[in-house]
């Protein structure tokens, strides 16, 4: 069935959903991210099944009573687990910096120097050619088990990039970005101030129809914490929800403006003051809000940026003792991080930065539906879309336990098996 999910911030976008009643079952170990008994984020349920109608999950139970169906998917005893949630990443680009990565290697560091590269090559694409490279790399996400992605721009840097960057990342999530302050962009380097003004003004106007979201670069060389706070500010007032780019090249206030702006999530969090952490964890909740939806602010951490980059890497560990919701999200863009595999993320959370296989998995998907604000997914619940993951393995520890291998056997979106691609 094929319809339009209509957003009041952009475009009407098609949406596809299962049709009739669909059920999977013979489920060895069914993770669905309900609250579970006491040492068990993970909700998890043995020899399970799961209902879907319209879309949604309908049922979640013991095999033996599952209802009868339409139609049946055998996961032959393998896990399921809730679609990835990619909450950071940065599709609409051209161009490739596979040179500056070899020189990475070969012992230069990463400055964030090399973005403007990339907004040159992206200025110059046509849009059939910025589509195609967000629909080559969305594929590549769903194949690797993420069902639902956010997409920013800044690559653009121009009123006219920036609003075209959204317009065609819309194509392709509800989750947009404005990143209009990735950079100062070079025409600007020596009127900061200036460039600071047009992303509040007319870039702000032409950006936000196709945004859910505003982002910025607080970092040395990318916007100091008045210029951030501003432009963060002037995105509120139109009513975007913050995301904050912060604390990755060295320690800044970047953390704690999120935290004081309400931010959705801040990303990075690479290197973090205890004022920082004791910040982030005073947002923690342990439920919802009354209205449903999510309220801390969650620390985004970014493990394929300090793999490319050979940097130090977030202290997670660190985070979840101290209480803080933490999610677990790609990065994926040409420059310091070109990976869209969350199962590659989850490895890397786990063998360098101290988290448990369970503790990822939750990051990957919950955490990242957290980091959304988005209730309806990262979780396998009665009411949640159905997005979820047939793993070719008995367990999730296997995601960590067999880092590179390709595991995951089916992607089911909205309740609809995806073919590959």
């Amino acid at each position: 069935m094929t319809g339009f999910a209509v957003r009041p911030d952009g475009p009407a976008r098609p949406t596809v959903r299962s049709s009739g009643s669909l059920l999977v079952d013979n489920i060895g170990e069914l993770l669905t991210n309900a609250p579970g008994a006491e040492g068990d984020p993970l909700g998890l349920r043995r020899d399970a099944a799961l209902l879907i109608e319209d879309g949604e999950v309908a049922w979640v139970g013991p095999a033996r009573d599952a209802p009868p169906a339409d139609r049946r998917i055998d996961a032959g005893g393998a896990a399921v687990l809730p679609g990835f949630v990619d909450s950071h990443a940065h599709l609409v680009f051209a161009g490739d910096r596979a040179a500056e990565f070899a020189a990475r290697m070969a012992g230069e560091p990463y400055t964030g120097g090399g973005i403007r590269t990339t907004v040159g090559a992206t200025r110059a694409a046509s849009d059939g050619e910025l589509r195609a490279t967000v629909a080559r790399l969305r594929g590549e996400a769903m194949r690797q088990g993420t069902t639902t992605i956010e997409i920013k721009s800044g690559y653009g840097l121009t009123v006219a990039d920036e609003a075209r960057s959204l317009r065609i990342a819309a194509e392709f999530t509800d989750d947009t970005t404005f990143l209009g302050a990735h950079v100062v962009p070079p025409e600007y380097a020596d009127r900061p101030d200036d460039y600071v003004g047009m992303v509040c003004g007319p870039m702000l106007a032409a950006a936000a129809p196709y945004a859910r979201w505003i982002d910025v670069f607080c970092e040395r060389g990318a916007f100091d914490v008045d210029h951030a706070r501003a432009i963060l500010a002037c995105g509120q007032a139109v009513g975007l929800g913050v995301r904050v780019h912060a604390n990755q090249l060295g320690p800044g206030p970047g953390v704690r403006l999120g935290v004081e702006l309400g931010a959705a999530s801040v990303d990075h969090c690479t290197h973090l003051s205890d004022a920082d952490v004791d910040a982030l964890a005073a947002t923690r909740v342990d439920c919802m809000c009354a209205e449903g939806g999510h309220t801390a602010t969650v620390a985004t951490l970014l493990p394929g940026a300090e793999f490319s980059t050979r940097s130090p890497y977030p202290d997670a560990r660190r985070l979840l003792d101290a209480g803080v919701t933490v999610a677990l999200a790609t990065d994926c863009n040409p420059g310091s991080s070109y990976t869209s595999s969350m199962p590659f993320c989850i490895a890397l959370a786990v063998r360098e930065m101290r988290m448990t296989p369970a503790e990822a998995v939750w990051a990957a998907t919950a955490g990242g539906a957290a980091a959304l604000r988005r209730t309806d997914v990262g979780r396998l619940a009665r009411g949640a879309r159905a997005d979820l993951i047939i793993l070719d393995a008995p367990s999730h520890l296997h995601l960590a336990y067999r880092p590179g291998v390709p595991l995951i056997r089916q992607v089911l979106h909205n309740g609809v098996p995806q073919c590959p691609q």
